[in-house]
């Protein structure tokens, strides 16, 4: 295992640019049998649908045989490119073609947000693996479905939280659970999301060509084309993302619940706006902060779109503030500032490995040797993120301080407990398990 994943990583920092040569790729998959080959098939190939194949092409036995994208501009690109590599994928506009695929066994889902639900149950329960970009879901009730729906099926799910494979978020990680930091009470994350440019009001448009809109809004609210809300836009919109509470916060808190050992909050207010760029297009504000209550310690999250210049000098981040000390961490690396006299201070440090691609070799370890427990990021970790990350948008949106009651699956305020389960349009259903 250890020489397979030295391998792997030799191989990641060896690629050009951020992917490989047809030489390293073919030095990758040496000798597998046909047997041992594991088809994998990408719905949604743009973003980080991309990044995800590409990770999973530097496992030997992963050979890509389908992809699926509603734009047939960007599957085009896609295909040309794996085939400089020799790799001969088939290619689909409906995403239940390629479910149906029986060459594929691994799916990954990197749709927009609002499509994560439907597409995730809909190929474990015809059987096939999955490989689930975050957020898991767009709303509270998508993700408990869907960890439910796992759990029904019993397919491999792993989320794409791939800082939980990277080894200084893990070595971080246990440096808080050792209890050296003492009490913990206060824990802190963030995104500054400097340069960020205004998203100018334009116009509804015809749909380009080659894009099936239609399927792109699946069951979301029915709207006109508009480029604001198309490809990497779409996450500034309440119908189909939750900004970036949902798309950075969720990577940022995960490691707050991991270190923890925390489940889901007592209450949740928060507070923001679009003061940083109030007449531009988007929908999710600019500047949000929110603090949770956990009972024993409360968590904050703040993002800001206007500087780079986050809290404690770092553009993103997550602290974990202890009685002797305080713990820093970020994709960067990690330390710890030591109150005077308890605990020595630790230099910052950064681990040279890759953490999607860990992530990538664990999810196909787990494939091969059905194990659940060893997933990295499994269904219900990803669920509990988006579910809390959610929380915050919620509290934001009404206004309110918000308490959740597990037994009811609700929060103390009927507008609230509204923004739970979403409403699918366009014929589209939600599943049931």
């Amino acid at each position: 295992m250890q020489n397979r994943r030295s391998f792997i990583r030799n191989a990641s920092l060896l690629s050009t640019g951020l992917f490989l040569t047809s030489d390293l790729l073919a030095a990758i998959k040496g000798k597998v049998s046909a047997n041992d080959k594991i088809g994998l098939g990408v719905i949604g190939c743009k973003g980080q649908g991309w990044n995800n194949l590409k990770a999973l092409l530097k496992v030997p036995e992963v050979e890509c045989v389908a992809l699926c994208d509603i734009d047939e501009n960007i599957l085009n690109e896609r295909k040309s490119e794996l085939n400089k590599l020799n790799i001969k994928p088939k290619t689909y506009s409906d995403y239940r073609r390629l479910i149906s695929d029986k060459d594929v066994k691994i799916v990954v889902v990197a749709t927009p947000d609002h499509w994560h639900c439907l597409i995730m149950i809909e190929a474990i329960a015809a059987g096939k693996d999955v490989f689930c970009e975050k957020p898991v879901a767009n709303s509270i009730y998508e993700a408990q479905l869907m960890a439910k729906a796992a759990q029904h099926y019993g397919q491999i799910v792993q989320v794409a939280q791939w800082q939980r494979s990277q080894q200084h978020f893990k070595d971080a990680i246990n440096y808080v659970h050792s209890g050296k930091l003492g009490k913990i009470s206060s824990t802190k994350a963030w995104m500054y999301r400097g340069n960020t440019k205004p998203l100018p009001i334009v116009p509804d448009s015809k749909v380009p060509v080659g894009v099936d809109y239609e399927m792109w809004l699946g069951p979301a609210t029915k709207h006109p084309f508009n480029v604001n809300r198309f490809h990497y836009e779409f996450r500034w919109f309440w119908d189909y993302a939750g900004g970036l509470m949902t798309d950075w916060g969720v990577h940022l808190i995960d490691m707050i619940l991991l270190g923890m050992n925390a489940d889901i909050p007592k209450s949740v207010i928060a507070t923001g706006g679009k003061y940083v760029f109030p007449n531009d297009a988007r929908q999710t504000p600019d500047i949000q902060m929110a603090v949770y209550d956990f009972g024993n310690f409360e968590m904050s999250w703040e993002h800001n779109m206007a500087t780079g210049q986050g809290l404690y000098g770092m553009q993103h981040g997550i602290a974990f503030i202890g009685e002797n000390g305080t713990l820093l961490l970020n994709r960067g690396g990690w330390s710890v500032n030591g109150e005077k006299d308890k605990l020595e201070s630790l230099s910052w440090a950064k681990s040279i490995d890759n953490g999607l691609d860990n992530h990538a070799i664990n999810f196909i370890d787990v494939v091969k040797s059905r194990k659940k427990e060893e997933l990295n990021c499994p269904i219900e970790a990803g669920a509990k993120v988006a579910i809390v990350s959610h929380f915050g948008n919620i509290a934001y949106r009404t206004g309110e301080k918000i308490q959740w009651d597990a037994e009811k699956n609700s929060f103390n305020i009927e507008k609230a407990s509204q923004l739970i389960k979403p409403v699918y349009h366009n014929g589209w259903k939600l599943p049931t398990i």
